[in-house]
């Protein structure tokens, strides 16, 4: 059973930071592309930014510049620098592991995702 558990949400003022963290479980971790998706109350479920296996990293337009995706193979965690936070930061963010796996001629996409976590961004 693979299991994503999010930390390091919370409250934070306008412009600044916060660090979330995902540790998973009950998977080979470093095999997995590990991204962290956001949503906003009545808004659907975007990618804030993903990381490769090798290390490869992709950004939304939204964030780049501000937020920083990493990953520590060794401890099983993925997180998330948050830098330059504004009032648009503010939604419940989502770890999510993906994989594809090719049995006999045949691929499956193995999807996981976290419970959320609250990121509040006010005065």
């Amino acid at each position: 059973q693979v299991q994503l558990v999010e930390s390091g949400g919370g409250l934070v003022q306008p412009g600044g930071s916060l660090r979330l963290s995902c540790v998973a479980s009950g998977t080979i971790f470093n095999l997995y592309t590990m991204a962290w998706y956001r949503q906003a109350p009545g808004k659907q479920r975007d990618l804030v930014a993903d990381i490769t296996s090798g290390g490869t990293t992709n950004y939304a337009d939204s964030v780049k510049g501000r937020f920083t995706i990493s990953r520590d193979n060794a401890k099983n965690t993925l997180y998330l620098q948050m830098n330059s936070l504004n009032s648009e930061d503010t939604a419940v963010y989502y770890c999510h592991a993906h994989n594809r796996v090719v049995l006999l001629g045949h691929a499956y996409d193995l999807d996981y995702w976290g419970q959320g976590t609250q990121v509040t961004v006010s005065s």
